[in-house]
């Protein structure tokens, strides 16, 4: 992979990425904890037929920070990712990075294509309090600056088993997460009130495909055929036997069939 360039923001935040393979381009978003590392897998496999961006999302990485933070700054990191690479681009977002996408896309960013894993919205206004509390509770630990505290809050509510937590927290990974914690609060902040923005999706004209695990959890699941199914232009797959943590090995044949159309 090409050494680090960096681009800045329209707030002035640098914003580091890499360029790999040849072709019409195509930036991959992460979701909470990835960096552009995280994404190399998948840009690897891709480059043979793209032109791949991978990128710290800011406050991430090579990447600067800029407070306050507000979701329209990461649409802004994105525009300028886009000049960069020659005004248009394909992209790819997978759970909260999806929901950046989307943003993105409802700004009228000159996106080409745009496909997307499991944006984790609900369909259910019942379990909206569930998801203030959240905000509420993340952000008191993020203030006090429990960041340990703040990663396993995440991971809980993302039904990650406690056995499995306190495993990651005597890990050498876990310094990582600690370290990325405070953007948890901006991944929060992209998902807006939770629930799929429907009205707001309608007005997106581009070419879409939201994909899902086949053994990811049900409201997963329930949220990306409702995502699908608001995009005017939306395609939806279910990748057999894939969970939340989708396997870079199949989902990109699926993207390279559908980028390359």
């Amino acid at each position: 992979m090409d050494n680090v360039c960096k681009v800045k923001s329209a707030d002035g935040t640098p914003i580091a990425y890499r360029r790999s393979g040849h072709g019409r381009p195509v930036i991959l978003v992460g979701g909470a904890f990835s960096t552009a590392e995280s994404e190399a897998p998948l840009a690897e496999l891709l480059a043979p037929r793209f032109e791949v961006i991978t990128y710290d999302r800011r406050g991430r990485g090579a990447s600067g920070d800029t407070a306050p933070y507000l979701v329209r700054r990461e649409v802004e990191d994105l525009a300028a990712l886009i000049a960069a690479v020659g005004g248009s681009a394909s992209l790819h977002g997978i759970s909260s990075g999806a929901a950046l996408v989307l943003e993105a896309a409802t700004a009228g960013l000159p996106i080409t294509q745009l496909a997307l894993y499991e944006p984790p919205y609900v369909t259910d206004p019942a379990v909206l309090p569930e998801s203030a509390e959240y905000t509420e509770r993340l952000t008191d630990l993020l203030a006090r600056g429990r960041r340990d505290d703040a990663v396993e809050l995440y991971l809980s509510v993302s039904e990650t088993p406690p056995e499995s937590i306190a495993g990651m927290r005597r890990a050498p990974m876990w310094p990582g997460l600690a370290a990325l914690a405070h953007t948890l609060a901006y991944d929060n902040a992209v998902m807006g009130s939770g629930l799929v923005p429907t009205e707001r999706l309608a007005t997106i004209r581009t070419r879409a495909m939201i994909t899902e695990g086949g053994c990811s959890p049900a409201p997963l699941r329930k949220a990306a055929k409702a995502v699908a199914t608001a995009l005017p232009r939306g395609r939806h797959r279910t990748l057999t036997g894939q969970t939340h943590e989708v396997t870079p090995q199949v989902l990109a044949p699926v993207l390279e069939e559908f980028f390359a159309a």
